[in-house]
C-alpha cells in the first residue's frame, strides 16, 4: 500500500506541482511548520523531529532543515518540524505526533532517537521513517532507513589540518556529549593530527556526560571548556558540540586562536565577522544531502527500509570546508590523506 501511494505522489509531482511555504519551529518545542491537512501541490507531507536545540544551532539541526527545504523546493509538498523539550524526554511523543497527524515520511534527527524509534515505527507500519546517526539495521523494521556518516574520516582530515597549521604543537577537541557518536569525531581528529605530528599535544574534553544532552546547546559551557585549552597553550580547537560550538568560537576570538567548526560550513553560518575570522575550516557532515536524497527516494518509490545508507569520504558525505581560504595552502596534503583513506591505505579508528 505504501509503495502504491509513493507512485501516485511521484506522478502528481511530474504533473508540475508547486511547493507550499514552510516556517520555523516555535520556542515551546511543540513545533510548527507549513501545517494544514491538505496540500494542493500533491507533494509529500514531511515530518521532521529535531535534535536537542532545534532550529538555529547553525550546525547539525540547521543542516537537516536545509536538506528538507531543498527537497520541498524540488518536489512540492509541505513539512512540519518539531523540537524536543528542555530535557529531551518527549522524543517518542514528537514522532508519534507527526505520525498521528499523517506526515509521511518522518525523519528523526540525531542518534538519541535510536532509543525510542523502534517502538514508534512498529506502531506505524504504513509510515516511512528515517533516522540520522543511528542504524536501522539494529531495529530491523522494513519502514525505517538509517542515514549514517563516517564522521571519523572527515575528522581525520580536520586533525591533519590542525596539526599542519598549529604553531604551538598543541591543539584541542571539545565534544558536546560523551557518547559513541561524538567519540568517532574525537578518534578521527586525534588520529589525523598524530599522523602529521606524533608528538602533538591534544587536549580533549566533553561538555556533558553520557545521557545529558545539554552539552549540545550550551555555548557558555562550550566557551569555558575551550578557554581552558587556549590558556593551556592550544592554538586550534575543533568542536563537535552542536550549538555549544558558538562558545568555542568566542573563546578562540578572545584568545587570538583558531577553531574548526562541524557539520555545516560554519564560516558561512556565523553572523559575527569576529567569529568568522577564527574559523579555519569546518568538518562538513552532509546531513543536508542525506535528508534531501532520502526524500527523493521516497518520492520516486525507491526507499529500502531496514537498511543503512552510509555517507563517507568516497561518497562526499564528509569533508572539509574551504571558505575563508585558511587551508588553501595545505590542500595538496589534505587531498593526499583523503585519497589514502578512500583507497584503504589508512584505516581511521572510530574509538579514542
Amino acid at each position: 500500500m505504501r509503495r502504491a501511494r509513493k507512485r501516485k505522489v511521484a506522478a502528481l509531482l511530474l504533473a508540475g506541482s508547486m511547493a507550499l511555504a514552510a516556517c520555523a519551529s516555535d520556542e515551546s518545542g511543540s513545533g510548527s511548520g507549513s501545517g494544514g491537512s491538505g496540500d494542493e501541490s500533491g507533494g509529500p507531507r514531511i515530518g521532521l523531529a529535531f535534535d536537542t536545540g532545534g532550529r538555529g544551532d547553525r550546525s547539525f539541526n540547521d543542516a537537516a532543515i536545509v536538506g528538507l527545504e531543498a527537497a520541498v523546493d524540488e518536489h512540492g509538498g509541505e513539512y512540519q518540524d518539531l523540537t524536543p523539550n528542555a530535557d529531551a524526554s518527549n522524543r517518542a511523543d514528537l514522532l508519534t505526533q507527526l505520525a498521528d497527524d499523517g506526515y509521511d515520511p518522518i525523519i528523526a534527527v540525531g542518534f538519541a532517537y535510536g532509543e525510542v524509534i523502534g517502538d514508534v515505527v512498529e506502531q506505524y507500519p504504513d509510515t516511512t521513517f528515517a533516522i540520522i546517526d543511528s542504524s536501522a539495521e539494529d531495529v530491523g523494521a522494513d519502514n525505517l532507513t538509517g542515514l549514517v556518516f563516517a564522521e571519523e574520516q572527515g575528522s581525520f582530515l580536520a586533525g591533519v589540518a590542525a596539526a599542519l597549521k598549529s604553531e604551538t604543537g598543541h591543539i584541542g577537541f571539545v565534544g558536546g556529549v560523551e557518547s559513541p557518536l561524538i567519540q568517532k569525531f574525537e578518534a578521527g581528529y586525534v588520529a589525523g593530527a598524530q599522523a602529521v605530528n606524533p608528538q602533538i599535544v591534544i587536549d580533549r574534553q566533553y561538555i556533558s556526560p553520557a545521557g545529558d544532552f545539554s552539552g549540545f546547546s550550551d555555548p557558555a559551557r562550550g566557551k569555558l571548556v575551550a578557554q581552558g585549552m587556549y590558556e593551556a597553550g592550544a592554538d586550534i580547537v575543533y568542536h563537535a558540540a552542536g550549538g555549544s560550538g558558538q562558545g568555542v568560537f568566542e573563546a578562540a576570538a578572545d584568545a587570538g586562536g583558531r577553531a574548526i567548526g562541524v557539520d555545516s560550513d560554519q564560516y558561512q553560518t556565523v553572523d559575527d565577522p569576529r567569529l568568522q575570522a577564527v574559523i579555519m575550516t569546518s568538518m562538513l557532515k552532509r546531513v543536508d544531502t542525506a535528508v534531501s536524497s532520502f526524500i527523493d527516494s521516497y518520492v520516486d518509490g525507491s526507499v529500502e527500509g531496514g537498511t543503512d545508507i552510509r555517507y563517507d569520504l568516497a561518497a562526499d558525505g564528509v569533508g572539509l570546508a574551504t571558505s575563508g581560504g585558511q587551508i588553501d595552502d595545505i590542500q595538496d596534503q589534505l587531498d593526499d590523506y583523503r585519497q589514502q583513506i578512500i583507497d584503504g591505505e589508512i584505516e581511521v579508528p572510530t574509538t579514542p
